[in-house]
């Protein structure tokens, strides 16, 4: 799973969001690191929504617009927290790994 995308379902884990607020969750997440446009957002959305990862929890008008609020489906929720294991694992192996390391990172002097 990409990052974005792992990101995107983590903002959506807490409450359904819209899109803006979906892009504002997944920067203060990643710290400013991934910032989502427009057109690569809604194409994620659009498959998560096909992939049964998410759902639409409601639409709304707004100043004369649609706002489409997002959910994580149950379906979304199995996917992220076994996601969240594989990248916890991965860690904890890259910091054992760097244990093993001789000098300043590693374990060894």
């Amino acid at each position: 799973m990409q990052e974005p995308t792992f990101l995107i379902l983590t903002a959506l884990a807490a409450q359904p969001l819209h899109g803006y607020g979906i892009v504002q969750s997944v920067a203060t997440l990643s710290d400013g690191e991934v910032k989502l446009r427009p057109g690569t957002l809604y194409g994620a959305l659009d498959r998560l929504d096909q992939q049964g990862l998410i759902a639409v929890d409601r639409e709304e008008q707004v100043d004369g617009r649609l706002r489409r609020y997002y959910r994580l489906s149950d379906h979304g929720a199995v996917v992220l927290a076994s996601q969240a294991e594989r990248l916890r694992s991965r860690a904890a192996l890259a910091e054992r790994q760097l244990g093993l390391r001789p000098g300043p990172a590693g374990g060894a002097a």
